[in-house]
């Protein structure tokens, strides 16, 4: 008899984090090693406990889904982790990929399709659903935003002028201008101001709380 597949879930909410374990804890095949609110926890958890998928959640408070992704990378013998998330933006969604998740959910999907995709993910294959799939293609076909242009869209979020970014970054206004030019190209928007709103969609940015 195959045993059964020992899983973490991390979440920053009690009521997420308590609905999971119960749903989960009823499926025979399935072990709950642990339910962890935040990243951190979760790593400490990973030490001394065998784990086979993870269930994680991208954003929480303290350090990111993100930042454990890529704590595990580095990690011998790392659990196969599952995003379990509200959100489902291009951005996030690549990201997440892109820093080694097996997996992509949104927290309103069936308990049968979560049951499917950890089974799936600890088998080895990649889950994701047809319209987070897409999504995923269509962003990889997109260019790719630096780091600085990233930082800059934030402030063009919050009104700044080119000589206020130049200021903020310690750059010239021609060079902050530059970088507003090359974001709006590879975002293929016509203006400043749509940049910023395109960039929240996608979720490139985020609003502070």
């Amino acid at each position: 008899m195959p045993l059964p597949i020992r899983i973490l879930i991390v979440d920053d909410h009690p009521v997420v984090r308590s609905g999971l374990t119960s749903m989960l804890s009823t499926k025979p095949d399935f072990e709950i090693v642990g339910a962890a609110p935040g990243g951190a926890e979760a790593l400490a958890i990973l030490e001394r406990e065998k784990v086979d998928v993870v269930l994680l959640d991208l954003r929480m408070s303290g350090m990111s889904g993100l930042d454990v992704l890529r704590a595990l990378v580095t990690r011998k013998g790392a659990p196969r982790t599952i995003i379990l998330s509200t959100y489902e933006t291009d951005e996030e969604v690549y990201r997440a990929v892109q820093a080694g998740a097996r997996g992509y959910l949104i927290k309103s999907i069936s308990q049968n399709e979560i049951v499917e995709a950890i089974t799936s993910v600890h088998d080895g294959k990649l889950y994701l659903p047809r319209h987070i799939a897409l999504r995923l293609t269509e962003r990889m076909s997109r260019p790719t935003l630096t780091s600085r242009e990233v930082e800059i869209l934030e402030m063009l979020a919050k009104g700044l002028t080119n000589k206020e970014i130049g200021k903020v970054f310690q750059i010239s206004e021609n060079t902050a201008r530059n970088h507003v030019n090359s974001i709006i190209q590879k975002l293929e928007v016509s203006d400043r101001t749509e940049a910023a709103t395109t960039a929240l969609l996608r979720g490139i940015i985020q609003l502070e709380s």
